[in-house]
């Protein structure tokens, strides 16, 4: 490896807890001039409240280039392993403080 190589390399820790991940099936998105905001969030049936578990902050930019790089990788996904189906799910009435501003 040469060190023009090196200096490109970016090494990456990914501690245990982390590694287990947090299970979500709800995001909601908003975003400023200056940034996005993406909220996790496990929503279970029948349950009368859920709270956000993981929150992301990426800029714009940043943003475009997660939004290409999940394209990719469903595309990819589904190249393997078929169309992943979309099911409607009725509307989920959300209600938690104030949008939009950052």
């Amino acid at each position: 490896m040469s060190d023009k190589d090196k200096q490109k390399q970016i090494n990456i820790e990914l501690d245990e807890k982390t590694a287990e991940g947090i299970y979500s099936n709800l995001a909601i998105i908003n975003h400023s001039v200056s940034e996005f905001v993406v909220d996790f969030i496990s929503i279970m049936p029948g349950a009368p409240k859920a709270k956000v578990k993981s929150r992301i902050v990426l800029t714009p930019q940043h943003a475009k280039k997660f939004l290409k790089a999940l394209n990719d990788n469903v595309h990819r996904f589904e190249k393997a392993h078929g169309t992943i189906k979309d099911y409607e799910q009725p509307p989920i009435p959300i209600n938690f403080g104030p949008t939009g501003e950052a």
